[in-house]
């Protein structure tokens, strides 16, 4: 809840890991860049991320860092060339205890929600016996029955701010130790202060005393700060699930035949895999042999199970259910999908927009501003009345009430709530901040192919071709990679069992088609100029012959991505202006422009004009969002405002978009510009809550119509309503999730459990 330094045990040794150690556990990110993951468990709140960056950062070597509060740990990237930086060190004298992260390692549940709770009960329990005796003082209590009940109260007050304040005590402690300062010094400070002037008080006869005000403050600091981690913890509970749906190895097959064991951790790419039925993919890998059904609803979403076949491609974390397969491992598993999903959730959380960048900066300067504004009104106050009693009061009463908690929540909260919004419609970002970018859009440029578009061709005639034709058709079909030969084959198998003609030789020729022998008879498939003799064929695209004979003729067309044309009519709706830039033919690109109803279109781009458009677009001053997918849009992605692409993209499109959604469907795209709207909103509502209330609270304390009791009231509960306002964001208009099969639902429910 609020701002805190590390709380490391006295005993604790830090082991620092040799730099090979770092070597091995850093992942290179290209351009001769490290990626190291840094477990920082004694973090807290936004100060400490701020902290640690703006230290790391001088380090040698160090291209960057990135904290994130959620999981407690930090990416760090180095050059390679360089000799690793000395990170756990420099996390010691910083005052965090830090070792490296293992990101296939079993999430173990945490006694620090417990631990929470327990100190939330005690101080809870203080609270309300001391509010109870309380009232009898404030009734009219006088004398020696007055001074009773306050030494009670203190009785109560001591063990119970001892126990549940220690969080905020040993905070403080550690970032004094350090030369620092944060958020829970002025807490701290104020909840002594409390205690001891009502110590003070009680000893000399005062009429009242604020040991409410101590306990108070306490319990609802906690409130704030236990809500403050569930909140964190159910943002984070589906990736602590993904992350414990790899295996913990797999079988692998060796040189000489044998079958070994292989931890997880230990599979190389091009390593030979055995994956049973029912076992889960553990790395990316590619079918070597095998045919089986595979879940894929964790990757898209789809219930129906997907059937793979030698050359397919798997991804770890999917499910092979019907027969066992041989698989090449294509990746680590430090780099595999499902680990790309989990740091690619991570970053949602820690990206550093504007917004958070002015909340960061003025809670690391709140603090000293807090001590020096009571320093100034006890000073007022003495110079005024002389009456050092209500002087020490006023001082407390504002150290307690203008504490910045509010204004550091206002904004991670928010992200948080929208992070895990996204990531329960299947949409990762890649940098937090791009959900402020997207936020400012008014113009979206889309790729064709493989964006609006899935990139998969369908026979537009197939009621009018022989089944027979077709079947044989789909037998040469095989024998080639071309798109239009793998739809004749994906038709075959939905239409027909026939039994298919077997040839004797297959030959492609390049851009011609394929030309086969059976049974003496020459088979073609391709162009109509080199299938047939002397027959134009019209509008077919690609014929299939014997001997020169057509036997069928076949149209395709691309299939429209699903919520498409919905897409397109939301940002209409919206304002926001769209164009297609599309390396694709004139003819093919209108065709889609027209079902879709936008206006605006080019046609045979090469990839350094869609550079040029998104460019042009920029310089008349437009906030552009690139939808592609392919590596020709790769430039064009890192060029725009913000960039979208699918998980279905090549690698380098994924890497240089900043959303990467995982439905086949184009909804996303529109709810993910929604729910950065709407978090946008809330950030700037909750700046205006926490402004205005120190707006507000602050002469009222300096005036001395605030007790430190109300101040303690007034800034917990300004902190609660911060909290609240971001919760907002969860009910806001979700887009019906996909359904998962039913096994996966279970295994998920188990691992949240």
């Amino acid at each position: 809840m609020t701002c805190c330094a590390p709380v490391i045990p006295a005993s604790a040794d830090t082991l620092r890991p040799s730099f090979d150690e770092i070597r091995l556990a850093s992942r290179n990110i290209g351009n001769g860049i490290l990626q190291t993951e840094i477990s920082v468990p004694s973090i807290h709140c936004g100060g400490c991320v701020a902290k640690i960056e703006r230290e790391l950062v001088e380090l040698d070597g160090v291209r960057g860092v990135r904290v994130n509060l959620s999981s407690k740990r930090l990416a760090l990237r180095w050059s390679e060339r360089e000799t690793p930086p000395d990170v756990i060190g420099a996390l010691k004298r910083l005052g965090y205890d830090g070792h490296l992260f293992d990101p296939i390692e079993a999430v173990e549940p945490k006694s620090e929600l417990a631990a929470m709770i327990r100190a939330l009960a005690v101080a809870a329990f203080a609270s309300m016996n001391i509010m109870s005796l309380s009232v009898s003082v404030w009734a009219g209590a006088e004398g020696a029955t007055r001074d009773l009940l306050h030494w009670i109260c203190a009785g109560i007050a001591l063990p119970a701010l001892l126990y549940s304040g220690r969080i905020f005590y040993q905070s403080a402690w550690r970032a004094l130790r350090h030369g620092q300062t944060n958020m829970d010094v002025p807490i701290s400070i104020g909840i002594a202060a409390a205690f001891g002037l009502s110590i003070y008080d009680t000893w000399h006869g005062y009429d009242h005393a604020y040991f409410d005000a101590a306990t108070s403050l306490v319990f609802f600091l906690l409130i704030g700060r236990t809500l403050d981690y569930v909140m964190r913890e159910r943002t984070r509970t589906a990736v602590k699930g993904l992350a414990q749906l790899s295996p913990r190895g797999a079988m692998a097959v060796t040189a000489d035949g044998e079958y070994e064991y292989v931890p997880l951790k230990e599979i190389r790419p091009g390593m030979r895999l055995l994956l049973a039925a029912g076992e889960r993919v553990p790395v990316d890998c590619r079918v070597e042999s095998g045919i089986s059904d595979v879940d894929c609803s964790l990757v898209n979403g789809e219930s129906m199970p997907r059937q793979v076949d030698a050359g397919s491609t798997l991804h770890a974390g999917t499910t092979n259910i019907t027969a066992s397969l041989t698989v090449i491992a294509t990746a680590a598993a430090v780099d595999s999908f499902l680990a790309e999903m989990i740091r690619l959730m991570d970053v949602a959380e820690s990206g550093k927009s504007a917004y958070r960048r002015i909340a960061d900066r003025a809670s690391r300067l709140y603090a000293p501003a807090v001590h020096l504004t009571a320093l100034v009104s006890f000073i007022g106050w003495m110079i005024l009345q002389g009456d050092l009693h209500q002087a020490v009061t006023v001082g407390i009463a504002v150290l307690i009430i203008t504490c910045p908690c509010a204004l550091g929540l206002a904004v991670p909260m928010v992200q948080v709530m929208a992070a895990r919004r996204l990531f329960e419609n299947r949409v990762l970002v890649k940098d937090g901040s791009a959900m402020e970018r997207l936020n400012e859009i008014d113009t979206v440029v889309f790729d064709k192919t493989g964006t609006l578009t899935l990139g998969e061709l369908q026979i537009t005639n197939i009621d009018r071709i022989d089944p027979d034709a077709l079947s044989i058709a789909a037998e040469l079909a095989c024998h080639s990679r071309h798109p239009n030969a793998q739809a004749i084959v994906a038709a075959a198998r939905q239409t027909t069992t026939r039994p298919a003609l077997r040839f004797d030789r297959v030959q492609e020729r390049p851009g011609l088609g394929l030309e086969a022998m059976a049974g003496g008879k020459v088979y073609r498939l391709g162009r109509a100029s080199f299938a047939c003799t002397g027959s134009g064929q019209g509008a077919a695209e690609t014929v299939f012959s014997c001997d020169g004979r057509p036997l069928a003729a076949f149209t395709f067309s691309d299939r429209l991505r699903p919520g498409a044309k919905a897409l397109v009519e939301q940002l209409h709706k919206a304002g926001i202006a769209m164009e297609i830039v599309s390396g694709d033919s004139e003819q093919a690109v209108r065709a889609v422009a027209e079902q879709l109803g936008i206006p605006q279109y080019r046609a045979g781009i090469l990839p350094g004009g869609k550079l040029d458009r998104i460019r042009a677009l920029t310089g008349q001053g437009r906030k552009v969002l690139m939808v592609g997918d392919g590596l020709n849009d790769a430039p064009a992605l890192m060029a725009a405002h913000v960039s979208m692409a699918p998980a279905t993209a090549a690698d380098v499109g994924r890497n240089n978009a900043d959303f990467v959604f995982l439905q086949d469907g184009l909804e996303t795209v529109f709810l993910a510009y929604r729910i950065s709207r709407d978090a946008g909103k809330l950030i700037r509502q909750n700046f205006v809550i926490a402004i205005s209330y120190n707006v507000v609270a602050l002469p009222i304390a300096i005036m001395g119509y605030a007790t430190p009791f109300i101040a303690a009231v007034a800034m917990s509960l300004s902190s609660i309503i911060v909290v609240a306002n971001a919760l907002r964001l969860k009910g806001a208009g979700t887009q019906p999730r996909p359904q998962l099969r039913p096994r996966l639902q279970t295994e998920l429910r188990q691992v949240a459990q």
